[in-house]
């Protein structure tokens, strides 16, 4: 019977047997050491996918010329300068993706790609602007140059890297887009300074609209690109916890405060010192309008050039379109100042019914008197020549931006804390100014306080309206991206 139990005993221990030996060519296999690798390996290994724990790659060594870690239990190799070969790191940590490729950083803030990995299912680290990070699910996207993480919680990935990024820049192209964006502004703001005294009175309804349209732009500018922007600048993880929590609206309130006290203190000025000045209060109001568009074009400008190659061209044709709507929203402004000497005058000799339509989209007709006339003539329009010098101001703030930022490529940082506050705090002051223009100067004081659309007709009134939309609904359209 003893005899009979030998060959199942037996069985089994041959089978141990064969693992252990599988198990230990698989170590063999795996060893960081060249000596102790069995060169008898038939099988590719499968290679690991960049999963949420890709944070680093270790045990990392040299295979004559070439540097290889492992991640995962599977050895891949990393790109490394051929000077730097002799003296690799054991370890490179913050480990991401750009697209499809994966990166990793050594200890002296360098970036070195890793290659043999598996992007399938992997989040995407990407500069495109959208992609999902490689911790937790983030969302990781570029605004205003700056890069941005939301979403998916805590994890060894998330481990703030604010040192600069050395990036490929294509500087012949952004020199020659620059002469872009400044044709494209300076004919959004001319535009509607050439078309006001041409156009016909029974076309001046789509002035109107474009008038709308504008200010919806500028509202929309306010809250979904600049408020946004400065709170995205002070939450930035580089930054560190800011001790008051409410700083990006105390700085736009601050902003909108300074609006109001350049446009009372004028006004008061005006009104003391130049009361025969008709148009000083409207030049006021699109000074300070101006002012805040500037200090965002400003920043405009030397954001999109300091964004990498991949980026820059979605972002480009964002801002292309950006610079177009405010120059729109702020020429339409230059043009109406001092333009209701044209208007009255026409209304004193024009039969009841014509004054009637006009001040649908003009605003109040004027009773046909000699006092309204002698009026009308008093109000002057504001000099052509002033008017371009305003919409050439616009035009050449972002070439200048672009300018600034082109001589720091090879300095600037997105994510150094002093840059991010300055970033923050500009986008804020800007955001409280156009606040106060946009909502109190612009849609207020057209809708209510007797502006042009006050008492205006039914038509008119919802075509105003449509263009308001429009205005909001494109700007905050390309915040998307920009």
């Amino acid at each position: 019977m003893g005899q009979l139990q030998k060959p199942w005993i037996a069985l089994p221990l041959a089978l141990t047997l064969s693992l252990d030996a599988l198990s230990y060519a698989e170590a063999l296999y795996l060893s960081p050491t060249p000596a102790l690798r069995s060169p008898l390996i038939t099988s590719a290994p499968i290679l690991p996918r960049a999963t949420e724990s890709f944070t680093a790659v270790s045990g990392c060594h040299t295979h004559g010329d070439s540097v290889f870690c492992i991640y995962d239990s599977t050895e891949l190799q990393v790109v490394v300068p051929t000077t730097a070969i002799s003296a690799i790191p054991p370890t490179y940590t913050g480990c991401h993706k750009h697209g499809d490729e994966s990166f990793c950083f050594a200890p002296d803030g360098s970036e070195v790609e890793v290659l043999g990995l598996n992007a399938e299912d992997s989040g995407n680290h990407s500069e495109e602007g959208e992609a999902h990070s490689e911790s937790g699910g983030q969302n990781c996207h570029f605004h205003a140059g700056v890069e941005h993480c939301v979403g998916g919680g805590e994890s060894e990935s998330s481990v703030a890297n604010c040192s600069r990024r050395d990036r490929e820049y294509n500087v012949p192209l952004r020199i020659g887009l620059l002469f872009v964006i400044l044709v494209t502004s300076f004919l959004g703001v001319a535009g509607p300074i050439l078309l006001k005294p041409i156009l016909p009175q029974k076309f001046q309804s789509i002035f109107l609209v474009l008038k709308q349209f504008g200010t919806g732009v500028i509202i929309s500018t306010a809250f979904v690109h600049l408020f946004t922007h400065a709170e995205l600048m002070f939450t930035n993880e580089c930054v560190g916890e800011l001790s008051y929590e409410a700083t990006t609206a105390a700085i736009v309130m601050a902003g909108m405060f300074f609006a109001f006290i350049v446009e009372h203190t004028s006004h008061r000025l005006a009104h003391k010192f130049w009361a025969r000045t008709q148009y000083n209060s409207e030049v006021v109001g699109v000074a300070v309008l101006e002012a805040g568009i500037i200090f965002h074009s400003l920043l405009i400008g030397l954001t999109l050039v300091v964004a990498g190659d991949s980026f820059f061209i979605t972002l480009f044709i964002v801002i292309l379109f950006h610079q177009m709507f405010e120059g729109i929203a702020l020429g339409t402004r230059i043009a109406s100042i001092g333009q209701a000497s044209r208007v009255e005058t026409e209304n004193v000799n024009t039969p009841q019914l014509a004054r009637d339509v006009s001040s649908s989209t003009q605003g109040p007709a004027i009773t046909d008197t000699g006092d309204s006339l002698e009026e009308s003539k008093e109000r002057k329009s504001l000099p052509a020549i002033h008017k371009f010098l305003m919409a050439a101001a616009f035009a050449l703030v972002t070439p200048v931006g672009m300018a600034i930022g082109i001589g720091v490529l090879k300095q600037f940082n997105g994510n150094d804390p002093s840059t991010l506050i300055a970033l923050g705090t500009l986008d804020a002051l800007s955001a409280g100014i156009l606040i106060w223009v946009g909502v109190v100067e612009m849609w207020a004081g057209d809708w209510m306080f007797g502006g042009e659309l006050s008492n205006a007709g039914g038509m008119i009134t919802v075509l105003g309206g449509i263009g308001l939309i429009a205005g909001m609904v494109l700007m905050s359209f390309l915040g998307k991206w920009a």
